[in-house]
């Protein structure tokens, strides 16, 4: 077997793998939810705990869930024993992973961790085992096999259990309503902060670097303004001031080729009427989701007057560091 074959091997057994365990999906889903919803409410927090690669996949989710608003920690099942309980409070979930449900390091820590007051979420691979029985809430990840050949190495067990702590993370924030603002909130940084935070206002080239002309001026003239603006296109106005068109430098070179008489004729004869624009108060967000779903080039921003302020290059968005 080719690599190229092993890899569509084991991304088709992994895809298998996560059908069957969303085909077990039921009420104990809605349970979980429900229990992680109060414990929260009342100021608990989430506290996962797993062994080795379930312990890796589980600090995965523990960011996840933190990231979008759910407090959630990994308490190392070892350190456990030795002073790191004193993270669980009463109220806590606990977030137990084991795809066996017999860890022994695990099911050591649970007597440790039932003289809380704490609900047990597990997600396991075994509704008939230790950890299941000692759990309030259960929910299966159980795979028809591991994509290792040897059906041993954590493999699709493990995606299932990271899909699942995503389904909940993802289930959490809707339940609580938690919003585009607030997911801004909890990454003030790197590139979804910047996106998240920035209005179109901060990164819109303005004054003499936004290209901006009446429709009758001749396209002769239009040129020279966008030169000295710099700018591969012009917002074109009406004699209120309010956006009627834009020109490109892509407009230019299309009619150019069949008019000769192009550089005589007003803007508003060879402009496209009604282009794509983005309020000036708008999120940079808004206006990168424009540039990928419309393929253009170079976006106008308009006041609440809908007069042009603004423009926006698709060149400036990897300078500005939110693409």
């Amino acid at each position: 077997m080719s690599h190229l074959a092993k890899a569509r091997e084991v991304f088709a057994i992994e895809l298998a793998a996560l059908k069957a365990v969303s085909a077990q999906l039921d009420k104990s889903f809605d349970a979980a939810v429900e229990t992680i919803i109060a414990a929260l409410k009342q100021r608990g927090k989430i506290v996962i705990v797993g062994i080795g690669k379930s312990g890796n996949v589980g600090a995965k989710i523990a960011a996840t869930l933190t990231s979008t608003g759910s407090t959630a920690v990994v308490l190392n099942s070892v350190d456990a024993l030795h002073g790191d309980l004193g993270i669980i409070n009463d109220g806590d979930v606990i977030l137990a992973l084991s795809y066996s449900g017999e860890s022994e390091e695990l099911l050591n820590l649970l007597p440790a961790l039932k003289r809380f007051s704490v609900k047990f979420i597990s997600l396991t691979g075994n509704l008939k085992s230790s950890l299941a029985k000692h759990s309030d809430v259960s929910l299966s990840v159980k795979v028809p096999k591991e994509a290792c050949p040897f059906n041993l190495a954590p493999t699709s067990s493990t995606t299932a259990t990271l899909v699942m702590g995503d389904a909940l993370a993802m289930a959490v924030l809707q339940a609580r309503g938690f919003k585009q603002k607030d997911f801004a909130k909890y990454h003030p940084s790197g590139a979804i902060g910047r996106a998240m935070l920035l209005k179109v206002g901060d990164i819109m080239r303005s004054g003499e670097r936004n290209a901006i002309a009446q429709e009758n001026l001749p396209v002769k003239e239009a040129l020279m303004v966008m030169t000295r603006a710099k700018s591969g296109s012009l917002g074109v106005i009406d004699a209120r001031g309010k956006l009627v068109g834009i020109f490109t430098d892509g407009d230019f070179r299309r009619h150019m080729a069949s008019d000769e008489n192009l550089l005589s004729k007003p803007l508003k004869q060879v402009m496209t009427r009604n282009p794509i624009a983005v309020r000036d108060d708008a999120l940079a967000v808004e206006a990168l989701k424009i540039f990928n779903e419309r393929n253009i080039d170079d976006l106008i921003v308009v006041n609440a007057q809908k007069k042009p302020v603004g423009l926006i290059d698709s060149q400036d968005l990897p300078k500005l560091k939110i693409m």
